[in-house]
């Protein structure tokens, strides 16, 4: 039986997509939880200081280029305040299940690897289509009242399992911030997997 792990994520975090490509890597199913980061953090009393202070921007900066280094990922961000974080959120939700990991990595890459401004849904759902990935389903879903009630929805669900920052991995209950927590995701799998 494969594992499962939830994946609380906003496209607006470059640690998102770095642990997404790392979880994908492993023998896992996703739930995937597209979420509005920056309602979350309002909600929990948490703020983005990557943003509101220079001086941890600038390692950030820095720190995303090992990481990405050591995973082997091209990093060329585009500007991250011209993109539309949720209507790239709402893209994977209105995605088949089968198709979200694939419709994620697409849009993570053309935001933070290839340098692509989304500013709004129609540069979303292109930028889905140049992955080569059908998008008929996704255009005809990612701007419905139902789409955006699922995003708030998991947005809702985040606050209420203590989110406060994208990436959030769930294993059952057992919460893990960052794409440098993912060592700690292995070993509760594999203790997981050993008591089963």
């Amino acid at each position: 039986m494969t594992q499962s792990v939830d994946l609380f994520y906003d496209f607006r975090s470059p640690y998102s997509y770095l642990a997404f490509t790392q979880l994908q890597a492993m023998d896992v199913d996703i739930a995937f939880r597209p979420m509005k980061i920056l309602t979350v953090m309002d909600r929990v009393g948490n703020v983005p200081t990557t943003i509101t202070c220079a001086a941890k921007g600038r390692y950030a900066r820095m720190d995303l280029a090992r990481w990405a280094g050591r995973y082997g990922i091209a990093l060329n961000p585009s500007d991250m305040r011209e993109n539309d974080g949720d209507a790239c959120s709402r893209a994977v939700l209105a995605a088949v299940p089968a198709d979200r990991a694939a419709v994620t990595l697409a849009l993570y890459r053309a935001i933070w690897s290839e340098g692509k401004t989304l500013a709004n849904a129609t540069d979303v759902v292109g930028a889905i289509a140049d992955a080569v990935i059908d998008t008929a389903v996704i255009a005809a879903g990612i701007d419905t009242p139902e789409t955006a009630a699922q995003l708030d929805a998991n947005t809702d669900e985040a606050v209420e399992r203590g989110v406060f920052g994208s990436p959030t991995i769930f294993v059952g209950d057992t919460m893990f911030f960052g794409n440098d927590r993912l060592d700690f995701v292995r070993e509760t799998l594999a203790q997981q997997k050993e008591a089963a």
